[in-house]
């Protein structure tokens, strides 16, 4: 098998050769790749071969295209600053909807039309002609509730779940509407996969998330679907009370925070969700000596049973030891699920 056979076998709940190795690399893969972040993230030239090299160095099963979460708001109109070393960034103090009132004049952006959109979909093609079907290739999206917060100010939004509901949820329905029209793109471009990062749910509780954030997030996963996309649901931070809502949004893999305890996401999601993760990647993946990482791989594999990848709690630091990684590599390969 080769990786691209393995998870999507693996997602379809068939018998694989063995666990399938799927870590989010972004500033690590520019710095193999000897070429400044900022460079990395507008180039999709430069991603492309950082990605590969990247795969071929430490054995991935795939390639991804994230590389921060601006994409779409700067197609939108949105402010960012960029960085010479590290992801480009909302400006927060001058939110493109700073009054609620200009949701109404946004139009949405063509992800063909030339911008951070269309480098991203370039991306995806590139991969995809580069790799053939060897490796699965993963486009990005932002989710609902990480979008608005980069359209609106994530200190604004926060206020708006209180004070302004409905304008939430034409926010949200919003961003749904660009990110399913961004993830059509990429899989006509050759996407295998959409990830779907939505950080800023962590910061709110269970009832907030069931009555705002989880209907989006489900629109957007059950749009992917129709498409004949497979999704990837990433939430960085502690989610550990939105546990059992993502379980129930029917992705193919939910990719744990190291945040996220790994047992309750299994007793919270069932037995059929695969799990991705979730190694520490910094007190583990990074800091640790190669024997440590290993115990952790494998208590996570005993904590996630059968359905499993292997991965680590987050993006792979930069300076990670190859060490480590290569800790990771052999683990999936000499192990089924």
């Amino acid at each position: 098998m080769n990786g691209r056979e393995r998870i999507l076998a693996h997602l379809e709940g068939e018998a694989v050769d063995r666990l399938p190795l799927m870590p989010i690399t972004m500033q690590l893969a520019a710095d193999l790749l000897g070429v400044r972040y900022r460079d990395y993230e507008t180039d999709y030239r430069l991603l492309t071969e950082g990605q590969i090299r990247t795969a071929e160095a430490f054995g991935f099963d795939y390639v991804n295209t994230m590389s921060d979460p601006g994409r779409e708001a700067a197609d939108c109109g949105a402010r960012l600053e960029f960085f010479d070393d590290q992801p480009a960034a909302i400006v927060e103090d001058a939110p493109l909807l700073a009054d609620r009132l200009d949701l109404a004049r946004l139009k949405q952006p063509d992800p063909l039309g030339g911008g951070r959109m269309h480098n991203g979909v370039l991306a995806v093609a590139e991969l995809r002609r580069r790799v053939g079907r060897d490796l699965l290739v993963e486009g990005w999206v932002e989710g609902p509730c990480a979008e608005g917060a980069d359209l609106r100010g994530l200190n604004a939004l926060m206020l708006d779940f209180f004070d302004d509901g409905p304008f939430v949820h034409d926010l949200f329905a919003f961003c749904v509407e660009m990110g399913l029209r961004f993830a059509k793109a990429q899989i006509e471009a050759g996407a295998d996969l959409i990830g779907i990062g939505d950080a800023a749910v962590s910061l709110v509780g269970p009832r907030i998330y069931q009555e705002f954030i989880w209907p989006h997030e489900r629109r957007l996963i059950e749009g992917i679907h129709a498409m004949g996309g497979r999704t990837r649901l990433h939430i960085c931070g502690n989610t550990r009370s939105c546990l059992a809502g993502m379980g129930r949004l029917g992705c193919h893999i939910i990719d744990l925070d190291s945040l996220a305890p790994l047992d309750e996401a299994r007793q919270r999601m069932g037995e059929r969700q695969i799990l991705l993760g979730n190694l520490n990647p910094v007190a583990t993946l990074r800091n640790a000596t190669p024997e440590k990482v290993l115990e952790a791989i494998e208590e996570c594999h005993a904590i996630a049973g059968q359905r499993f990848i292997v991965g680590a709690g987050c993006e792979v630091p930069r300076d990670t030891p190859p060490a480590n990684l290569h800790v990771l590599r052999d683990y999936a390969r000499t192990h089924r699920p």
